[in-house]
């Protein structure tokens, strides 16, 4: 349970860092193909971030 606990942080903060990546260049006017990759891979970070919080607060209500 305390790895789950640790993890959720982590993967919060890797969906902030590559939300700023893609902004950052994109702001830089930097390739849009590297924005879409960043934005479509925060999507999936951010879809995993969701199932560990969800599952974590599953395991707290048993």
């Amino acid at each position: 349970m305390a790895f789950i606990d640790g993890l959720l942080p982590f993967a919060a903060a890797s969906v902030a860092v590559i939300l700023l990546f893609g902004l950052l260049n994109m702001m830089r006017g930097g390739s849009p193909n590297t924005s879409q990759k960043l934005m479509r891979m925060r999507v999936l970070v951010q879809f995993v971030t969701i199932i560990i919080a969800m599952g974590l607060l599953y395991l707290r209500s048993l």
